[in-house]
């Protein structure tokens, strides 16, 4: 349902800076935008009675700020601290909770921090844990991938993949990572709240989404940029916090954060143009670049600070298997659905409204070992199940 509109890696091991950490956002703050957004955004996404019989296991509490976790195959959660830089993991069944690695000069301002982990597609086979954060690393303030790797149950050995300048501002980081089913690594680089990076691809990774080998070089099937491979997949992005891959066809779904107006759903294309860029004005926001000019497959025209994502895939959620769900932080926490076509590539009707979260937000979401949905908030991880 697509809404009228317009058309090799230096690999490294590196001294580590002092930590540094700035205060984070805290939760009241975030509650208090909720509460100010939530009747608008309601409106928006529809009857909230549709989403009735949706309820929450909560499975981990007692956490700081986790932003961004996964699972191992075993179910053992690893988390993220956003504004500490501590990865951490976590039994789930004993609570069991143990450091596995700090990551140094970690800067937790505004919307940056350890905002993205995902482990090797072989792991444990091959023991690395990858992680998106801003940094001060040499002096200088980075977006980074580094890769830790996993040596008798702690990290050893940080190794930076990638690493790109972060801006000034401390917003429109991205972070989110993730292994699709090529085995190949995806990021999302924000925009580093300077429009005219999304559409810039002269060697300028802000505003991307990015698919790179597991140690960070290009891929030989990766789109040509002045005739050379580069790390760039899609471009013309804002300001997203999630990601996932439909598991039926693996065709990779993005949200995206608007200014004012239009958070979006996309279905990203390989090469393609999402066209954000300096022109935008509400209500079009996809109006920069080169043509085709991709445009969103869902929109609010309101937004709801739209957040992580993930497909039920036997979920255990009656009568949502194949469908996308996705959170937001902005609007009181609620989690969201909808429907995709026959061919699964674009959305049939419109959002529909499955539950508020507890805790008010919607950070990070993510599909377990045992097939249910996850999904995080300031401080807790839940488990979504029939209620």
């Amino acid at each position: 349902m697509r809404p009228a509109g317009t058309d090799p890696p230096m690999t490294h091991e590196e001294d580590e800076d002092p930590m540094h950490i700035r205060a984070a956002r805290t939760l009241a703050g975030a509650l208090t935008i909720a509460l100010a957004t939530a009747l608008i955004a309601a409106v928006a996404a529809g009857p909230a009675a549709a989403g009735a019989g949706v309820g929450t296991v909560k499975v981990a509490d007692g956490l700081n700020g986790p932003a961004a976790f996964t699972f191992t195959p075993k179910g053992t959660i690893v988390y993220l601290e956003r504004a500490t830089g501590e990865v951490r993991f976590r039994n789930p069944k004993t609570d069991f909770d143990r450091l596995f690695f700090r990551i140094r000069g970690v800067n937790g301002a505004g919307e940056r921090g350890a905002l993205g982990v995902a482990l090797h597609p072989r792991w444990p086979e091959k023991p690395f844990v990858y992680v998106y954060v801003t940094r001060t690393a040499r002096g200088k303030l980075r977006n980074q991938i580094v890769r830790i790797r996993d040596r008798g149950g702690s990290g050893r050995g940080l190794t930076t993949i990638l690493t790109t300048p972060a801006s000034s501002s401390p917003y429109h980081n991205g972070g989110r990572i993730m292994f699709g089913p090529d085995g190949k690594l995806y990021a999302i680089v924000g925009d580093g709240h300077n429009a005219r990076n999304a559409q810039d691809r002269t060697g300028n990774l802000r505003g991307k989404i990015l698919r790179m080998n597991p140690d960070g070089s290009v891929p030989g099937t990766n789109p040509t940029i002045g005739g050379r491979r580069s790390r760039i997949f899609a471009y013309g992005i804002r300001n997203s916090f999630g990601f996932t891959f439909d598991p039926e066809q693996g065709n990779l779904w993005e949200t995206e954060n608007g200014p004012e107006c239009n958070d979006e759903i996309n279905h990203v294309r390989r090469g393609g143009n999402y066209a954000w860029g300096p022109r935008q004005s509400c209500p079009n926001t996809n109006r920069d670049g080169p043509r085709p000019r991709r445009q969103p497959e869902v929109t609010f025209s309101n937004t709801i600070g739209i957040t992580g994502a993930a497909f039920c895939d036997g979920c255990g959620l009656a009568g949502r298997d194949g469908d996308l769900l996705f959170g937001a932080c902005c609007d009181g926490g609620l989690v969201r659905r909808v429907s995709l076509d026959a061919a699964r590539d674009d959305v049939v009707g419109g959002p529909i409204t499955m539950l508020n979260a507890p805790g008010g937000t919607v950070l990070s979401m993510e599909v377990g070992p045992d097939g249910s949905i996850y999904f995080s908030d300031n401080d807790s991880i839940y488990r979504l199940r029939d209620a």
